[in-house]
């Protein structure tokens, strides 16, 4: 069920098993698999169905750190969170991304690959993958084709990889009918969430303050808590629930909101191919991204370069992808750039204040520039390609002064703190891309498939201003997981250390970042945590709600009932004895 909380009844309390703070990928995933087991839970979504600017707003905030946009066009504020601007890249985390690295201050997750590889199987129908199978000779015979073929890596030094593309699955239309329809699930639009608060000892949540812009409140108590807004957000309403807790909620060790890490992002150096691997598709970004010439079966995919973890071993790396990027006659005109935003809007990817009428104007504008960009992503005539650089995706370190931090003298609308995010990235990151770089390029020219030209190294110099706009905004880090409660904010199964009843989901928990896209392993662990929510709220033939000491204290009977509230559009501002009698009537 779908419920405008705008037409809530002002005051209004709702109970639920579980409540799940945040629409996005892990809020939804997670909400579905209750909602199959039987577990009545409550959804509560900042945003609407579309966007809008001034819930867009409440993400935005300061960068005191590197130069970093993080709110408009890289978070999604409205039902499908990060999945309505994400670009489909699916791969899991490498084996070693989950390992102890002795020259990574910090690294090491509680559990390895092994563990997780379940969770990753069963997100491909989630996502809609194709099999699970990442092996670059299957599917290059998959795809059969004279212009996909893999490059020669003779050194051992250097291996391909291979990513799969989601379509990419926009989690809040393509799941909108089961949310609409189950009659477990709450889904409440426009519903802020402000505070989470907790009994005298602040070890159990007790409810959560919403509020909406327009001015209702309502609270929402529960059984169990799961915090799933994001990596920005999630560190954010930690700090801000500070009645009992003056430093936050999970903040005995002043850890929520450090380690925020995001994947920096670069185009450089220059490429010359001989003429066999010239129009090769496979490794470079402009022809494989979504080409259904780089599929099979249905499913595109694309191949990165990476290092083995013998080389990053030896040279003390972070993990790295590269691809090749082909500069096109045009590009970086008004009118290509038009070109590719009508792509992004045909994948349905937000893109806010997005014009069509103004990028058809600026298309007709510039015709040449628009026909030979558009002509050579179709066709990819040699003599239309101005340049080849490499794009170059290296893995962010765990660093304790990289944070979220509340601000002391900014608040948005609804009166809570705005962020500030002071991202940082030190010498060994710039050295992984330096070294990376070197070694992939020793690799092509040895293999004959390409001259390589470096710029200059990027260790002992600034960082460069490009790398604001070639940012991934991956936000991850900020609520880490660690057995111990003294370097980790969650535990394994990622319940808040000194905390009964409250979870965190998304990639906030990740104790390092890989160089892989992280919306997959966000999936995978909260099928994971929904799995362990379900072992918590089952006893033998007692399926989704229990009676307990815990329960008792929150409801004064041992029993949480699930409670029916009205549709989006159901509650009339006019009928608020009728509104409040459907919000507090017992289920038939």
């Amino acid at each position: 069920m779908l419920i405008d909380t705008r037409q809530v009844e002002d005051g209004t309390a709702i109970r639920a098993t579980v409540c799940i703070i945040g629409g996005g990928v892990a809020g939804i995933t997670l909400v579905r698999e209750l909602d199959a087991q039987g577990v009545d839970c409550v959804l509560l979504e900042s945003g609407g169905l579309e966007p809008d600017d001034d819930t867009r707003d409440l993400y935005r905030g300061q960068a005191t750190g590197l130069p970093y946009v993080f709110a408009d066009g890289c978070r999604s504020r409205y039902l499908g969170g990060g999945s309505n601007c994400w670009g489909g890249w699916c791969r899991p985390l490498d084996a070693w991304d989950f390992e102890r690295r002795d020259w990574i201050p910090h690294s090491g997750w509680p559990f390895g690959l092994k563990d997780l590889a379940p969770y990753y199987a069963r997100t491909h129908s989630l996502l809609k993958l194709g099999p699970d199978n990442f092996d670059p000779a299957w599917w290059e015979a998959a795809i059969g084709r004279r212009d996909v073929q893999r490059i020669p890596l003779l050194s051992g030094r250097v291996r391909d990889t291979i990513s799969q593309f989601s379509p990419p699955v926009r989690f809040g239309k393509l799941y909108r009918g089961q949310l609409q329809s189950s009659k477990r699930i709450r889904v409440f639009l426009y519903a802020n969430v402000t505070s989470i608060e907790t009994g005298r000892s602040g070890q159990y949540v007790t409810q959560v303050q919403v509020k909406t812009l327009t001015g209702r409140k309502l609270t929402v108590s529960a059984q169990h808590f799961v915090l799933a807004a994001g990596g920005i957000e999630n560190p954010r309403l930690l700090l801000a629930s500070n009645k009992v807790h003056t430093a936050g909620l999970g903040n005995a060790q002043d850890l929520v909101g450090r380690f925020f890490m995001d994947h920096p992002r670069m185009a450089t150096g220059t490429v010359r191919f001989s003429r066999r691997w010239s129009r090769n598709k496979l490794y470079d970004l402009k022809y494989h991204y979504q080409n259904s010439a780089v599929s099979a079966q249905g499913i595109k995919i694309a191949s990165q370069f990476a290092l083995t973890p013998e080389v990053l071993a030896q040279e003390g790396l972070g993990n790295a992808r590269i691809s090749f990027c082909s500069t096109f006659y045009g590009e970086g005109s008004a009118g290509a750039q038009a070109l590719y935003r009508c792509k992004q809007a045909a994948l349905k990817k937000e893109q806010p204040d997005w014009s069509l009428g103004r990028d058809m104007l600026a298309m007709i504008g510039q015709p040449v520039n628009t026909f030979a960009y558009g002509f050579t992503r179709l066709f990819h005539p040699r003599s239309l390609i101005k340049d080849v650089k490499f794009q170059v995706i290296v893995e962010a370190l765990p660093d304790p002064q990289s944070r979220v931090r509340l601000s002391e003298s900014r608040v948005d609308r609804l009166g809570m703190p705005r962020v500030e995010v002071n991202w940082r990235l030190g010498e060994q990151v710039k050295r992984s891309f330096d070294r990376t770089l070197v070694i992939v390029a020793e690799e092509l020219r040895r293999s004959g498939v390409a001259e390589v030209a470096l710029d200059l190294p990027l260790e002992g110099r600034d960082w460069p201003a490009s790398l604001e706009k070639e940012g991934t905004w991956h936000h991850m880090g900020t609520t880490r997981m660690h057995d111990s409660p003294r370097q980790g904010v969650v535990d394994r199964d990622c319940r808040v250390h000194g905390m009964h009843n409250l979870y965190i989901a998304g990639s906030s928990v990740f104790p390092t970042a890989g160089a892989n896209f992280p919306t997959i392993t966000i999936a995978a662990l909260t099928l994971r945590l929904a799995d362990h929510l379900k072992r918590e709220l089952t006893l033998p033939d007692k399926p989704a709600l229990i009676r307990s000491p815990k329960t008792e204290a929150l409801s004064g009977t041992g029993l949480i009932t699930p409670q029916p509230v009205a549709p989006v559009g159901a509650i009339a501002p006019g009928l608020p004895l009728v509104a409040r009698r459907i919000l507090r009537s017992p289920r038939k």
